[in-house]
């Protein structure tokens, strides 16, 4: 604290301003600002290329006010137009060095269209100012919505964000809703032919502002004095009721959404039933394990194997095949685990990793061609049969893989809070006092590779039976990161941080497709500013945000004991 109060206000406006214009001309030189400039977000007013780069300049002005707490609100307003001053600064410079230097032989997308956009489509000259103007305009924007107490500035900044996201998915909405009747006209009156109307976009800031603005206004333990005052049957009513409405939620999604949209789903419900498997081995025993697509892969083989006509001549059906499948990888987690029982850290990465590597490698070596397929994989997997019914379709599978996702995460829940679930866990914690202890290191490591096993085996043979075929390219390494990162953006041994890990790894980067051939630049920017944010995870573990807040919330401690003890002085 003393160290951001050091600094002048004015140099950290100043610096803020510099680097939000540097993002903004970078957004602008990789080619977004031109490819969205025709690309409304309110339709006629302004487009989502004028956001891109003017965001960075009104976000970096907002954070140095923030940061440096202006006493007066002049100061603020100053430290804001002279932010915006600096962001607009840069990007009329980039203005003047197109105009003098032909940057187009170094950067292909410092073309005629960008400077059009970046002028307002005005003259050079005019474009300059204008260019310096809007961003003092933006830095005080920035400024005045500090300024508003902070009940109604929530309110605001929660709307003009729903806006903008509404207007920018305008086609995804229309797709998604155009099965639902009457509702899906009344969504259509919403949208122009690009972004949202100018009454739709009203619509859509009071509703959302509304909504927050009623929220940040409720009392902080108003739900949790409504339970106390509650009676002892009325608890257990709301609680079933909430879970049923979720559970029917999840039942009607397919047809809500649609094919794309449950295969979207099935690919999430996928990696959660490896997250949840995987969070027990590393998020619950510590045991850092890279090479988890390994169990992945021989769920997927053995369902393969034995239910494929082409390898078997007496194949089985999904449901025969299942319980060896699963027993093929119980059995595989144990092999991994034996060897590795006494490695730690980077050592026992580094083993797992290889037996990944391993086992991909046997599914594509020619010398078990006959028994895998080798590079050509197995076809004409079986698909699971209820009765007369098939599921082979995504909205049938889903349901599939809704049904193993509830049974995991129940078993993955009830171990966590067993006497096998706190073993681990003081495994992890340390493993030298717990075999101090008394526990049996050997028997628990074991089990929680098995147990991770099981559940990485059950979504290989659902993903098996769901594509009928599988192929040794799509067991790589990226499949054991992918499902490692999940984990640590949900919250590392967290049960509901692998499912909120799991949307926002594998479900934003299709939402994203708004974004075109920019999406993973996009994506990859979300996920440092979330890992910059919240380190603990979006949906962290108690005991984990406890360790990464220790420092603060010792501060707070500190700040209410002087408090108190200040009080308790003046009453003398």
């Amino acid at each position: 604290m003393q160290h951001q109060t050091s600094q002048s206000p004015w140099k950290q406006a100043i610096q803020a301003g510099l680097i939000g214009g540097a993002v903004a001309v970078l957004l602008s030189l990789v080619g977004m600002v031109v490819s969205f400039s025709g690309r409304y977000i309110i339709n006629g007013v302004f487009t989502m290329g004028q956001v891109i780069f003017l965001g960075p300049i009104l976000l970096m002005a907002y954070y140095a006010i923030r940061r440096a707490t202006p006493q007066t609100n002049r100061t603020v307003i100053l430290m804001g137009l002279l932010a915006g001053l600096a962001g607009g600064a840069v990007l009329a410079l980039l203005l003047i060095i197109g105009r003098l230097i032909n940057l187009q032989e170094m950067f292909v997308n410092a073309s005629t269209p960008l400077y059009r956009v970046l002028t307002f489509g005005k003259d050079f000259a005019l474009g300059v100012v204008l260019q310096l103007v809007v961003g003092a305009i933006m830095g005080g924007l920035a400024g005045a919505i500090f300024l508003i107490p902070p009940r109604i500035r929530t309110a605001i900044i929660q709307g003009l964000l729903w806006v903008s996201l509404v207007g920018l998915l305008r086609d995804l909405i229309i797709t998604v809703t155009t099965r639902w009747g009457p509702l899906a006209r009344v969504i259509r009156s919403l949208f122009a032919s690009s972004g949202l109307t100018i009454v739709g976009a009203l619509i859509v800031f009071v509703l959302i502002a509304a909504l927050y603005y009623w929220r940040a206004g409720r009392p902080a333990g108003q739900t949790q004095t409504w339970d106390l005052s509650s009676s002892s049957k009325q608890r257990p009513i709301v609680r079933w009721l909430t879970i049923g409405g979720i559970i029917l939620l999840l039942l009607l999604l397919p047809p809500i959404l649609g094919i794309f949209f449950s295969d979207i789903l099935d690919t999430v419900f996928m990696y959660i039933l490896m997250g949840l498997g995987l969070n027990i081995v590393v998020g619950f025993a510590g045991l850092l394990d890279l090479g988890y697509v390994a169990f992945f892969a021989i769920g997927a083989y053995t369902m393969g194997v034995l239910t494929s006509p082409e390898l078997n001549a007496n194949p089985m059906t999904y449901w025969q095949a299942l319980p060896f499948a699963v027993i093929a990888c119980v059995v595989a987690g144990v092999i991994l685990g034996l060897p590795v029982l006494k490695m730690r850290g980077d050592y026992l990465a580094i083993v797992t990793l290889g037996f990944g590597e391993i086992v991909r490698l046997l599914a594509l070596s020619d010398w078990l061609r006959p028994w895998f397929g080798g590079s050509q994989g197995i076809q004409l997997i079986a698909q699971p049969r209820i009765g007369n019914f098939l599921l082979n379709t995504q909205q049938e599978l889903y349901y599939l893989f809704l049904a193993g996702v509830g049974i995991v995460a129940f078993i993955a829940w009830r171990l966590r809070d067993s006497r096998i679930g706190r073993t681990w866990m003081a495994i992890r914690e340390d493993e030298d006092v717990a075999i101090a202890m008394g526990i049996n290191h050997v028997a628990y490591k074991l089990m929680a590779f098995a147990t991770g096993a099981l559940f990485s085996g059950i979504a290989g043979t659902i993903f098996a039976a769901k594509l009928q075929s599988v192929y040794p390219h799509s067991m790589n390494f990226l499949v054991s990161i992918n499902v490692l990162c999940l984990i640590i953006i949900g919250g590392m041994g967290s049960i509901p941080g692998v499912f909120v890990g799991a949307l926002v790894l594998m479900g934003s980067p299709e939402l994203l497709r708004e974004f075109a051939e920019f999406r993973y630049l996009v994506y990859g920017a979300l996920l440092v500013v979330m890992m910059l944010t919240r380190p603990e995870g979006l949906w962290p573990d108690a005991r984990r945000r406890l360790e990464l807040h220790e420092e603060e919330l010792a501060a707070a401690d500190e700040v209410r004991a002087e408090a108190e003890a200040a009080a308790i002085a003046s009453t003398r």
